[in-house]
């Protein structure tokens, strides 16, 4: 019998892309091979996303696909964790399993594919089996979340915040860069919150101490000489720390921080942190720090209960912040979120046009804001020859620097020509 084949499908955000990615290692470590397709694996994996129904709809079509094609399939991922979802659509799947649950989905691989006895297929390089193109790569630092908000089951799906030790962390970020990787995107549920469950506590790297905190961790990570990307941040005082770090050139100068909305009314329905106006303030103040800040944000339009004048609060803060990259999405009822219990929800239409609406106002911000960086050289990190992203772009998310030539994974100085909605064009300098 020849080397046992796993076949792997991997849904959703970059959480899950990590936990495929752990999947993968522990396979390889234990000497299963990868099928490229369903007609060479012995079995294949689907780690799934259900946070929305729209990625409920997509995990479950992607996993009879997988039934229809290869018969054998083990489940992992968000949508595992809602009970009985997976079995009721698929009653002849393998096994079922919840999110960062790696030991889970071996038992379950164990059990319908024997493990290969040959020692000597432990061979994985020490970054682990990544999913990302060898020039960047995701960081993942905690799991879970303490907060609540309304709208959102990451918590029951995730579990409560649950970081991991720093040193492991350094290691891993340590193992990427020896790789080749240049850029390290930081991700987590709530990144501001890394080290809150276990009090900061102390940790070691490279034999020195080192606190389990956000800024300590982004300082550390701003020593490899590599791009340090900052995702998922909430808006609290502890982001002041790290302003410093991106302006002296340590961290890069982006924040992606999901404000969700501007009205306190519905902010507070929302259970969400923090008052438009303060927000407001703290984003001068980084601004002053940090003249060459990128901020990201999602926002949500037409959450039940909110009315024109409260959407219209939202339109102001736009205008106020001026964020560079943003996106919106009409509110969707998730199964099990408390603010499908709210009253007065807004009629379906009407949530979309409030996007669209959005989206409008800050397609001209963005515009403009990609506009005044005409005329500069900046720095991008090439992702396809002709492709590149500068530090203001995260990959697949935000825009690109389009210029001809470049090499994969190196990086060039590009000045801008030209600029649109959402991209820059330029020549190599």
């Amino acid at each position: 019998m020849g080397v046992p084949k796993v076949g792997f499908v991997s849904l959703g955000c970059p959480k899950a892309l990590v936990d495929s990615e752990r999947i993968l290692t522990q396979l390889r470590a234990e000497g299963y091979a990868t099928a490229a397709d369903y007609a060479g694996a012995d079995l294949v994996i689907v780690n799934t996303c259900g946070f929305i129904d729209a990625a409920v709809e997509e995990s479950l079509g992607a996993i009879g696909e997988a039934l229809k094609e290869n018969g054998k399939v083990i489940v992992t991922g968000c949508l595992g964790a809602k009970d009985g979802v997976v079995q009721a659509a698929h009653p002849s799947v393998l096994a079922v399993t919840g999110p960062h649950d790696t030991d889970g989905v071996m038992q379950a691989v164990h059990r319908h594919l024997a493990k290969p006895h040959d020692p000597f297929t432990d061979l994985v390089p020490p970054q682990g089996i990544k999913l990302t193109p060898k020039h960047f790569a995701y960081l993942k630092i905690s799991e879970g979340c303490n907060h609540r908000c309304s709208f959102c089951i990451i918590p029951s799906m995730r579990g409560d915040l649950d970081s991991r030790p720093i040193g492991e962390v350094m290691n891993e970020a340590e193992n990427l860069v020896k790789a080749g990787v240049k850029e390290l995107l930081v991700i987590s549920q709530d990144t501001s919150a890394y080290g809150v469950d276990v009090k900061y506590r102390t940790g070691f790297w490279q034999g020195r101490p080192l606190k389990t905190r956000m800024k300590e961790l982004c300082g550390a990570l701003g020593t490899l000489g590599v791009w340090v990307r900052l995702h998922y941040v909430y808006p609290y005082p502890s982001v002041d720390e790290v302003i410093p770090l991106m302006a002296e050139g340590k961290v890069l100068p982006y924040l992606d921080i999901p404000f969700q909305h501007a009205s306190p009314r519905i902010l507070k329905l929302m259970r969400r942190p923090a008052a438009a106006e303060k927000v407001l303030a703290r984003i001068r103040a980084w601004r002053a720090a940090c003249p060459e800040l990128t901020i990201r944000s999602t926002f949500i339009a037409g959450f039940p209960g909110e009315t024109e004048a409260e959407f219209r609060e939202l339109l102001d803060f736009l205008d106020e912040a001026q964020l560079d990259r943003v996106g919106c999405f009409a509110y969707s009822p998730v199964e099990g979120a408390k603010a499908n219990e709210l009253s007065d929800p807004v009629p379906e239409d009407e949530r979309e046009d409030r996007r669209r609406r959005f989206m409008d106002k800050q397609a001209a911000i963005s515009a403009a804001k990609l506009k005044a960086k005409v005329g500069r050289t900046v720095q991008v990190i090439v992702d396809a020859p002709g492709v590149g992203r500068s530090a203001a772009d995260a990959p697949e998310i935000d825009g690109t620097v389009r210029f001809k030539g470049g090499k994969v994974g190196e990086f060039r100085m590009v000045t801008i020509e030209r600029s649109d909605e959402h991209d820059l064009f330029g020549r190599l300098a």
